[in-house]
This record gives structure tokens, C-alpha cells and sequence, in this order.
């Protein structure tokens, strides 16, 4: 395991692991490894990767939180081109840290790696003019299995850096922008999640 170190548990939530890889650098560039089944497996995790995904996305993008229903997935997140605050949701039923968040800013200069569990909604916020966001996923994108959870939720109460502007009742991202001046930009789908208390059981009468 001499080419990762890895923080684990952040924030009390079992599971959740920041990954950061040895860089060998001299005046030329650098190299590091950006995945190693066997050094995570003597990390003790076992996730088997089925699926790498790539996305762009503007300063103030806002992309989450989403998760499978049926079809939850390990996710193995960093960044490769500018910043981003990423953020996990524990939803894990009779998980003891239930409703609470993580957040952690990934950079194309830390080469910081987030490991998410199954069982996590995730989202995350570009802070710079571009980010370029890779992931690994141990189970395959379902469509129809797509859930997720509004971003601003006061219930889960996540600190998004920078963000400026009044709580407006809903997930729409009308009021709200970076401290720059930068607006919010939430997909339509992202400004109609429902709320964590939405997966609480029913209360008895």
C-alpha cells in the first residue's frame, strides 16, 4: 500500500475514505497511480469497478445529490481539471451517522481521491472556471433507478463554500450564487428532489 494514503471514516461516517496517491515529480512533470486494485484491496476495500465516467461542468454548476434506489453504487471520485466541493449523504437504513454529510474540495493540485460507499446520495460544487470530474462506479448507471435529494435541504444542512443568497423553500436555484457573483446552475431534474425526509418510514398514528 506504499503508493496511497488513505483517511478513513471521515467526519464519524464509517466508509467514507479520502485516497491520496504517492506523486513522483521532478522537473520534467510528474506520475502517480490513479487506481490500484491491489493496493485498495490491502486497504481492505473490496468494490470492483464496472464503469469509469467523465464529466465538464462551469463555475457554479451544481450537479446532485443523487443516488440509485435499487442499484446503489461505490464511487471512487477526484478531479483532474480545476476545483470542486464534493459531497456525500449517508442514507444507509439503520446507519447510525443517517442524514449526515461529508464535504471535501477536490483539485486538480491535491490529486485528492473521495471514496463513497454504497448506500451514499452524492453531489458536488465547481468553484473554479472549469472542472473536469472523473469517477469509477462499481455497478452500472440504471436511468429508470435514478433518485436524489434536493441540495439545500435544511433537514441535512450542507455548507456549500461560497454560496451567497436566501433560503428559498425549494431546491431551485433562483436567488442563489457563488460569492463572485457567479449564479447557481442546477439541472431542472436537481431543482425538484425531494427532501431526506421523503425516505424516513411512515410515522405510526
Amino acid at each position: 500500500m506504499g503508493q496511497i494514503k488513505i483517511e478513513r471514516n471521515m467526519a464519524g461516517i464509517q466508509g467514507l475514505c479520502v485516497i491520496t496517491p504517492a506523486v513522483h515529480g521532478d522537473n520534467r512533470g510528474y506520475f502517480m497511480e490513479t487506481y490500484s486494485q491491489r493496493d485498495l484491496l490491502e486497504a481492505g476495500i473490496d468494490a470492483v469497478f464496472v464503469q469509469d465516467n467523465q464529466s465538464m461542468s462551469t463555475k457554479g454548476v451544481l450537479r446532485g445529490l443523487h443516488f440509485q434506489k435499487r442499484h446503489p453504487q461505490t464511487k471512487l471520485v477526484r478531479v483532474i481539471k480545476g476545483a470542486v466541493f464534493d459531497v456525500a449523504v449517508d442514507l444507509r437504513p439503520g446507519s447510525a451517522t443517517f442524514g449526515r454529510w461529508y464535504g471535501i474540495v477536490l483539485t486538480e493540485e491535491n490529486k485528492k481521491q473521495f471514496l463513497i460507499p454504497r448506500g451514499f446520495a452524492h453531489g458536488f460544487l465547481v468553484l473554479s472556471d472549469i472542472a473536469e470530474f472523473c469517477y469509477k462506479c462499481d455497478d452500472f448507471y440504471h436511468p429508470e433507478d435514478e433518485s436524489g435529494l434536493a441540495w439545500n435541504d435544511p433537514a441535512i444542512g450542507i455548507r456549500w463554500p461560497e454560496l451567497t443568497g436566501g433560503d428559498t423553500g425549494s431546491p431551485s436555484g433562483d436567488g442563489y450564487a457563488l460569492s463572485d457573483g457567479t449564479p447557481l446552475k442546477l439541472s431542472p431534474k436537481d431543482q425538484k428532489w425531494p427532501g431526506i425526509d421523503a425516505l424516513l418510514p411512515p410515522q405510526e398514528p
